[in-house]
């Protein structure tokens, strides 16, 4: 990721424990690359903040005391914000997982992990990747199969049905008339949807569970 190395990402870091945040904002700031814009501690200091800075990621708690990350992100979402969400917290079960997964975050960090694995996945997540642990992954999975199929929107059925036909990103925008990084939203909310991380795994799951609805 070597575009990363001269450029600098504005982070948003949102945790109500003001010792973590200032910790984030310390290890970031020594790692290079990152600019924290804003920390907050709750959900209406940060939909102030994302409003002022549209940072390129936020570092989401999902415990926020009486609110959670997900209203956050909800929020943010129909704010118009599209940017990266990574979840930065002590736990979360199963189908909250699942539910932040289907929300569209970039990946659920776990605290217990060390401050140098927080700034992979920060640079992973910036880079496009995702960042799940497998096993907290294949829970989530497991769980959103406990519940109903979402219903897929007409954009995802088409990107879904030239991602059959073995078309790349660039290859589908173009087939569909719409940007490149339109359609990496799209797959992500897919992604997110059926709770799995590559097209292969989404194709399958698709035959699976979402036939009917192709």
């Amino acid at each position: 990721m070597p575009e990363l190395a001269t450029q600098t990402a504005s982070v948003l870091v949102v945790d109500d424990h003001g010792l973590f945040r200032e910790s984030v904002a310390r290890l970031l700031e020594a790692e290079g690359g990152f600019g924290v814009v804003s920390h907050c501690a709750t959900v209406d200091e940060a939909l102030a903040a994302l409003g002022r800075h549209r940072p390129d990621i936020v570092l989401l708690d999902f415990d926020l005391g009486q609110r959670d990350g997900l209203e956050f992100i909800h929020a943010a979402r129909r704010t118009g914000y599209q940017n990266k969400i990574l979840i930065v917290t002590a736990a979360v079960d199963d189908h909250e997982a699942a539910d932040l997964i289907r929300s569209g975050v970039s990946g659920i960090f776990l605290k217990h992990n060390s401050a140098a694995s927080l700034a992979q996945a920060i640079r992973g997540v910036m880079a496009g990747k995702v960042w799940f642990d497998q096993e907290l992954l294949r829970r989530a999975s497991a769980a959103h199969q406990e519940t109903r199929a979402e219903r897929l929107t007409f954009r995802e059925k088409r990107v879904l049905s030239l991602v059959f036909e073995g078309l790349a990103n660039k290859e589908i925008a173009g087939r569909i008339g719409v940007s490149e990084s339109a359609i990496k939203a799209t797959l992500q909310q897919l992604f997110a949807k059926t709770g799995v991380r590559t097209r292969s795994q989404l194709v399958r799951i698709v035959l699976e569970q979402y036939r009917d609805q192709l």
